[in-house]
């Protein structure tokens, strides 16, 4: 995979837009679920400036590997490095054009009001998962990079069976919803997702010695024939504005 300043030095051009009467595209963007609240957030000025229109659908990273890998038609995908990868191999994705874009952390919520437990160490944390009536993640079968983790570490811990005997399982989406709605009163997510729902309050990340950090990989279709349009707000994903959202929405930039 190239590095962030070859890929961008290769769509640079595209990134700027012609000062002339531009064909507005149809970009349809396919995004891991942790990503889709940049993508919307981005998508005003985008298209504002472009004149181009993105179509955003969301998915775990492996419920969308499984969707490309099937057929499914698209512009630009956001997923893991190794989705990426994966698809590069089978031809789905252009070699070349993926690039890392931000990269996002695992953290803990409460619905809003409801007391915070202490999570500031790994002990604190198993405490508060024991003391817990529900826990929420994504269903690790989904594929959802998050809930994969999470179910790992629990075994780790040594409490897999007795969380997994309260848990309320997620196929996909903001998990954090689940407290609002009273299914559960903790919710283990990327911070970004958790983030973007209302009612739900972010207690913090997860200690340093088992936090996860998930990278964020943009690449193009293989077979399009809006690529112009495409590369172009691939480049924006990596702009400053997108950078200033990013952080806005609980991510950071990704390592090179």
């Amino acid at each position: 995979m190239h590095r962030r300043s070859a890929a961008l030095l290769a769509i640079a051009s595209l990134f700027s837009l012609p000062s002339g009467p531009v064909l507005a595209d149809e970009i349809k963007v396919l995004t891991a679920g942790a990503f889709k609240p940049i993508v919307l957030a981005v998508a005003g000025a985008f298209e504002k400036d472009s004149g181009h229109k993105l179509v955003i659908d969301n998915d775990t990273a492996g419920g969308l590997l499984r969707r490309i890998g099937g057929g499914e038609a698209f512009d630009v995908a956001v997923l893991t490095p190794a989705a990426v990868k994966e698809l590069v191999g089978t031809g789905k994705i252009a070699a070349g054009t993926p690039i890392n874009l931000a990269r996002t952390s695992v953290g803990v919520a409460v619905k809003d009001g409801a007391p915070r437990p202490d999570i500031a160490t790994v002990a604190a944390f198993k405490a508060a998962l024991l003391a817990a009536g529900k826990v929420a993640y994504i269903d690790p079968a989904a594929g959802g990079s998050s809930g994969i983790y999470f179910s790992r570490l629990l075994e780790t811990m040594g409490i897999a069976d007795v969380v997994r005997a309260k848990a309320v399982l997620v196929p996909g989406g903001l998990v954090a919803q689940r407290l609002v709605s009273g299914e559960a009163d903790l919710a283990v997510h990327q911070i970004s997702e958790i983030l973007a729902v209302p009612g739900a309050v972010l207690v913090g990340p997860l200690p340093a010695e088992i936090q996860s950090y998930t990278v964020y990989t943009g690449g193009l279709a293989a077979a399009g024939a809006r690529s112009d349009a495409a590369k172009a707000f691939l480049a924006f994903l990596s702009s400053d504005v997108a950078r200033r959202i990013l952080a806005e929405k609980g991510m950071e930039s990704a390592p090179e």
